[in-house]
C-alpha cells in the first residue's frame, strides 16, 4: 500500500519538496509544530533513546509516559504509532542502516497492537536540516519514500526544521517526545540521557547497529551485551581541539549541540577506560534496569 496523506493516496515522488508542494497543509503543519516551544521533560517517567537505538510501549506502562530522544541533526526522529491500540515506538536514525531499520521499528508497533481490533499506523518524521551535503535530504527519502510509505497516514512534519543563523543552516527542532498516554508528539529537551548513557554511546560509535532498549512487558530497560575492541589510538581525539573534534566527528559541524564535544570526549573516554565490555556484562548478561521508587532508572542486580 502506498503513503497516505490527507487521506489521499501518494505517488512515488523523488524529492520531500514534492510532497510539501502538493500538499501545503503538510506545510502549515510543519510551521507550527516548529513554532513550538521545547518542552522540557523531567526524568521521572521518561524513556530516552539513543542514536541507533528504539523503544516501543503502550499506554498501559506504568514506568513510561514520554519516550524521548534530542541531539538530532542530520539524524531524523521517527515516530511510528498505532491509532487503534495506542502503542507507540520512537527511533534515532542516523541512516546506518535504514533498509534493516524499518521493519524493525514497524513490528516493535504491530506486535503490540495484534488484539486491536482497528486503527492505522501514524508516521511523525522529525529532523534533518538543510546541510550543505544534503544527507538530511537523502535520508528523508530513505525513511519516507523507500519504506515507511505501506499503510501510513502522515502527520504533521518531515523536512521544514531549517534555520539561517548568522549566515550558518541548523535545524529548529533537535528533540522530540511522544505521550504513549495521550499520543501527543511535541519538540522537546531532556536533562538526563540515561540510564546507561556512556556506555550506550559507546556501542554506536563502534559501530553498533539499531537496536530495541525496552521490555515492554517486564518495563525495563536491557542494554547489551556489546562487543568492542581495544584502541588506544583513540586517545589522540582527547587532547584535539573542539573544531577539530567537530570537523572529523560530526555529519553536521557547524550545527551541533554545544554539549557535543563534552559527549564525544566522555564517551571516548569511557572506551579507554573499558578497552573490552566484557567486564560490564557479567556472563555476558544485559545491564538491566527498573523503574525506582524514586522514579530513575535503577539497576536490577542479576546475581
Amino acid at each position: 500500500m502506498p503513503l497516505v496523506v490527507e487521506n489521499g493516496r501518494v505517488a512515488r515522488v523523488g524529492a520531500t519538496a514534492e510532497l510539501f508542494s502538493k500538499y501545503p497543509r503538510l506545510q502549515e503543519s510543519a510551521r507550527a509544530f516548529r513554532a513550538k516551544t521545547p518542552v522540557t521533560v523531567e526524568p521521572a517517567r521518561l524513556l530516552y533513546v539513543q542514536q541507533r537505538e528504539f523503544a516501543a510501549t503502550t499506554p498501559s506502562d506504568s514506568s513510561v509516559t514520554v519516550i524521548g530522544s534530542a541531539d538530532a541533526t542530520t539524524c531524523h526522529l521517527v515516530v511510528v504509532r498505532h491509532t487503534g491500540s495506542g502503542a507507540a515506538c520512537l527511533a534515532h536514525c542516523d541512516g546506518s542502516d535504514t533498509w534493516a531499520e524499518v521493519p524493525l521499528i514497524i513490528k516493535a508497533v504491530t506486535s503490540l497492537s495484534s488484539t486491536a481490533k482497528n486503527g492505522r499506523l501514524e508516521l511523525h518524521l522529525v529532523g534533518g536540516f538543510d546541510d550543505e551535503s544534503r544527507t538530511s535530504h537523502k535520508l528523508s527519502l530513505n525513511l519516507l519514500v523507500h519504506k515507511l510509505c505501506n499503510g501510513f497516514s502522515f502527520t504533521p512534519f518531515v523536512e521544514l526544521n531549517d534555520v539561517v543563523v548568522d549566515g550558518v543552516h541548523r535545524p529548529v527542532v533537535y528533540g522530540l517526545g511522544v505521550n504513549v498516554k495521550t499520543g501527543e508528539v511535541f519538540p522537546a529537551s531532556f536533562l538526563v540521557h540515561g540510564p546507561a548513557e556512556d556506555l550506550r554511546s559507546a556501542r554506536t560509535f563502534t559501530g553498533g547497529q539499531m537496536v530495541s532498549v525496552y521490555d515492554p512487558s517486564k518495563e525495563h530497560v536491557k542494554i547489551g551485551p556489546c562487543r568492542w575492541s581495544p584502541n588506544r589510538d583513540m586517545a589522540f581525539w582527547l587532547s584535539q581541539d573542539d573544531e577539530t573534534i567537530l570537523q572529523y566527528l560530526s555529519t553536521s559541524p557547524m550545527a551541533e549541540p554545544p554539549h557535543f564535544v563534552q559527549h564525544i570526549k566522555s564517551t571516548i573516554q569511557f572506551l579507554l577506560d573499558h578497552p573490552t565490555a566484557d567486564s560490564l556484562f557479567p556472563a555476558g548478561e544485559p545491564q538491566v534496569f527498573h523503574r525506582s521508587p524514586r522514579g530513575d532508572w535503577e539497576r536490577v542486580d542479576q546475581q
